[in-house]
């Protein structure tokens, strides 16, 4: 495949996630849902983020793997509500990077709160709602540092024949954003680390 830069902005559109993807929390009913409904919730309004088709978004035994994990609210009657939606919602983003523990680690203050009887439930929907707001201004910016790689890659001259140069140029242009994802990833690592361990290990 060749190094063709209107293909991979063409890409970059596609990967640059759309409002509409987005799982507003007015899009969350406001009633309490059984689990087939939940996961059906998820496969609709999440199917944007599949890579292929036989992708599942959220399955009933990674739902229950999160309760047994005390990542989610205990259920009632068998039923998800609201903050557990979201939750849900938060979980699938964050395991697309880091591990389980991690997760726990990093929402067991707030589900504290939610269990406190004087904890607010408004605040875990004050975070997300916030995230989704940040997130927005995230994509604008990596749009603008894709198209920066782009360039920086384009003005470096490999010294190999026009085929072996192109490939040379997707495995420079995957490294680099590999590499960001990697730095990203093990600061998010470190904020864990310094500042969630040991509210987990109180619990």
């Amino acid at each position: 495949m060749n190094f063709n830069e209107e293909l991979l902005i063409k890409l970059m559109e596609d990967v640059s996630v759309s409002e509409a993807t987005d799982i507003n929390i007015s899009d969350i009913p406001c009633v309490d849902l059984y689990m087939d409904q939940v996961t059906s919730f998820f496969e609709d309004k999440l199917r944007g983020f599949k890579r292929d088709d036989e992708d599942k978004i959220l399955t009933k035994t990674m739902i229950n793997n999160y309760a047994k994990d005390k990542i989610l609210l205990p259920v009632k009657n068998k039923k998800y509500n609201k903050e557990n939606m979201i939750l849900l919602t938060l979980i699938y983003h964050l395991k697309q990077v880091l591990s389980i523990n991690d997760i726990n680690s990093l929402l067991t203050p707030m589900l504290k709160g939610l269990d406190d009887k004087e904890g607010s439930k408004e605040d875990i929907q004050k975070i997300y709602s916030e995230f989704l707001k940040m997130k927005k201004g995230q994509e604008s910016q990596f749009k603008e540092n894709f198209t920066q790689k782009l360039n920086l890659i384009k003005e470096t001259d490999l010294g190999l024949d026009k085929e072996r140069e192109d490939k040379g140029e997707l495995i420079l242009t995957v490294l680099l954003l590999i590499n960001q994802a990697n730095l990203q990833k093990r600061m998010a690592e470190k904020i864990i680390d310094s500042f969630f361990k040991d509210v987990k290990e109180d619990k």
